[in-house]
Parts: C-alpha cells; sequence; structure tokens
C-alpha cells in the first residue's frame, strides 16, 4: 500500500531559467524576490508613481500629460535606483545624472501616449526603455545609451514589451481591486489607500524592468531559434 504523501512537506521551487531564456512570468518571480530581499530601500521606488497618481486624479487630459512630463524625472531617478539595487552597486554621481537625464528623454513619448492609449506607450518601452539600467551597468553616455536601448529592445522585443505589459497589468489590477474594495468608504480613504497601494505595488515596475535589461543584455545577437533551443534545454534540466 502506497505511503500517503505528507501535505505539509513543499516540494523544493525549481531553479531559475538563465537570463537568455527566462520568461516573463519568471520575471514578474524574480522581481518579487529581489524586492523582498532589498525591502526597504525598494519601498522608496513607489513614491514617484504614488505621488503623480495623487496629482492626475480627476484631471483633464491635458493635466495627466504635464504632470507625467513633469515627473519624468523622478520616474526616471526612481529607475536608477532599481537598478542599482538589482546590481548591487551605487555607481559615481555623474553616473546617476545621465541616467536620469536619457530616461526622462526615452520616457517622454510614452508620457503623452499614456494619456490616449497606454498600450502604445507599453510597446515604447519595450524598445526604449533600457536606457537607464544600461547606464547604470554599463556607464554609458547619453548618445551610446540611447543606441544601446535599441539595441536591447531588438534582442527580444516580445519578451521586453510582453515583461513591461504584465507588470503594469498586474500593477493595474492591484489597484483596481483596492478601488473596489474601498469603494464604500469615504473618498478620502479611498485616495489614501490607493496612495499606500501605489507605493508598496510600483517598484515592482522598476525592479522588473531593470531584471528585463539583464535578460536583454543576454540575448544580443542571439537568433530566435537560439532562444527557443536555450529555453528547452533550461526547462528540460534535471531538479
Amino acid at each position: 500500500m502506497a505511503r500517503p504523501r505528507n501535505p505539509s512537506k513543499r516540494e523544493p521551487t525549481p531553479p531559475p531559467l538563465p537570463p537568455e531564456s527566462r520568461t516573463v512570468g519568471q520575471v514578474v518571480a524574480e522581481a518579487i524576490k529581489l524586492y523582498q530581499d532589498n525591502l526597504a530601500a525598494a519601498l522608496a521606488l513607489g513614491l514617484p508613481v504614488a505621488i503623480a497618481d495623487q496629482l492626475i486624479v480627476d484631471r483633464s487630459l491635458g493635466a495627466r500629460i504635464a504632470v507625467l512630463v513633469a515627473a519624468s524625472p523622478a520616474f526616471s531617478l526612481a529607475y536608477a535606483a532599481a537598478s542599482a539595487i538589482r546590481q548591487g552597486s551605487r555607481p559615481p554621481l555623474a553616473t546617476w545624472l545621465v541616467a536620469v537625464g536619457v530616461g526622462t528623454i526615452t520616457f517622454l513619448p510614452a508620457a503623452f501616449l499614456f494619456g490616449w492609449f497606454a498600450i502604445a506607450a507599453i510597446l515604447w518601452l519595450g524598445l526604449a526603455g533600457h536606457a537607464v539600467p544600461a547606464v547604470m551597468a554599463e556607464r554609458l553616455g547619453p548618445l551610446a545609451a540611447l543606441r544601446r536601448t535599441v539595441q536591447l529592445g531588438r534582442a527580444d522585443y516580445i519578451h521586453a514589451a510582453g515583461s513591461f505589459a504584465t507588470l503594469a497589468l498586474l500593477f493595474g489590477l492591484t489597484r483596481l481591486a483596492m478601488g473596489l474594495l474601498l469603494s464604500s468608504q469615504a473618498d478620502a480613504t479611498v485616495r489614501v489607500s490607493v496612495f499606500l497601494a501605489d507605493v508598496v505595488i510600483s517598484p515592482l515596475l522598476y525592479l522588473g524592468a531593470a531584471i528585463v535589461y539583464v535578460d536583454l543584455v543576454a540575448r544580443v545577437g542571439l537568433s530566435r531559434d537560439d532562444r527557443r533551443r536555450l529555453r528547452r534545454a533550461a526547462l528540460s534540466r534535471p531538479e
């Protein structure tokens, strides 16, 4: 007679795939793990999104775009900080300044697109949203960073855009659930709760994007068939 399985004993977690074959789902999982390992520092990353969200509530389209444009340097600074957390080092001040400047430039088209069609903004960032971690990790100048982000985005655009879209969807659904849960409460209570939800959840956007950069660096020069072969080989590894 077979011995019953002990329900309290957990199966070992399978090892993560290497960057060159990492899936979108594993990007999210690795972002959550990075968040948990750096909780105090990561929480601060959520402030720019939380403050911007409070400022655009019940605003016109033009006002929302203006807020996003004005907040672009703060978003870029948070992205640079997430990249520093991911790589476990603090680049010099000059590198931070270049990263914020380049990040602001590359985010500006997304700031305009978010107000009209959010998916278009995500598609843009799938190509142009890798300059900040490239500057932080590779110490590139502005022009070199712009060339590098296009190279990285083209290395596996589907993975980059799909990861960004998944992270944005996770963020949006969490905020929506919070709003529905508190829909019967006072408006001030809802706004405070949404602010806290933004602070807690939005760091995953930056941390996940910093991990996507690592994936794309590993995939530069690989063909689609190469990536598929590596993914199959990684999935078939013995645990």
